[in-house]
């Protein structure tokens, strides 16, 4: 066969074509396929994982409401004195005076006014404490040098309170009553403070359930302020204790269950169960729950 001569014309062109540039049509949707998976296997994971966090969240929220109710309470109802400052007993409810302060006397004047020590000593001892300052509106509860029978404590209304300057015999603070002490209060006799006021699960603007406290007045027929929000939220109330939020139970020292009708001097003990349940539904795994929390715990009142 003769051989196929070619022209240096042809033989430049071909050597001088240029490469192909881009993708095919099919080499495009491959990769628009790969990219379609890859991005909805992220997004399935991030959304997971957004789930996972809010769960998570919702949770210790529960949990911290549950604590935090625990917390305020079992200090308050411990140290309360159940002779001079229990006032209300029903399942979601307490109204009593807690203790807001302590110290002694360290000066009478007039039979209405006391001095009290500053807080603490050059020595670290300290003479007198307050968890809170007191006003008017308290109580001042002193100890009774006498063995007439009558009661170890008599209680005087607040009339004023403030601090006494350094120079004077007692320095620290002054305290004046609305009524004078008796003859059996004397100087070095312990001096207790008190406030009254009510904790209850009660039903919030936004219609959820709190933990509340309401300070109320200290003498006369229960009066009491605006009440402020302390925890929660919690289950709704159920006259059901096994559903309820916020549950009060009462105990003599036997360990029998006491009814709001009773005397509260006969109490020993209070249990109280909180229940936290948030209303932030979540999925995990194809189920649809809500995080909660529950918690129980028994309060020996000391003071009896």
């Amino acid at each position: 066969m003769p051989a196929v001569s070619r022209s240096p014309l042809q033989l430049s062109s071909r050597a001088h074509r240029p490469a192909r540039i881009g993708l095919t049509l099919a080499e495009i949707a491959v990769v628009l396929a790969l990219t379609g998976v890859v991005g909805s296997a992220i997004g399935l994971t991030l959304i997971r994982q957004q789930r996972f966090y809010r769960g998570t969240t919702e949770l210790l929220h529960a949990r911290e409401g549950v604590r935090d109710a625990m917390e305020l309470l079992a200090t308050d109802i411990r140290g309360m004195s159940v002779a001079d400052t229990v006032r209300l007993l029903a399942d979601s409810a307490i109204e009593f005076f807690a203790n807001v302060g302590s110290s002694f006397v360290c000066q009478m004047t007039g039979g209405s006014s006391v001095g009290l020590p500053v807080a603490s000593s050059g020595r670290g001892n300290a003479f007198t404490a307050f968890l809170s300052q007191p006003d008017t509106g308290d109580l001042a509860v002193f100890h009774r040098d006498s063995l007439d029978g009558a009661s170890e404590w008599e209680r005087h209304r607040i009339a004023g309170f403030g601090a006494r300057q350094s120079a004077t015999a007692c320095p620290g603070f002054v305290v004046d009553l609305a009524t004078p002490l008796s003859a059996h209060v004397k100087v070095g006799a312990p001096v207790r403070f008190i406030r009254r006021g009510r904790y209850s699960l009660y039903h919030g603007s936004d219609d959820r359930w709190y933990l509340g406290y309401r300070r109320c007045n200290a003498v006369g027929a229960t009066t009491c302020g605006a009440i402020q929000p302390l925890s929660g939220p919690y289950r709704d109330y159920s006259s059901n204790p096994r559903n309820t939020g916020l549950l009060f139970e009462y105990f003599d020292e036997a360990g029998s269950r006491l009814t709001p009708d009773e005397s509260p001097l006969a109490i020993a003990r209070v249990d109280i169960t909180a229940r936290a349940e948030s209303r932030q539904r979540i999925v995990v795994e194809g189920r649809v729950s809500g995080p909660a929390d529950s918690a129980t715990v028994a309060i020996a009142i000391r003071n009896r």
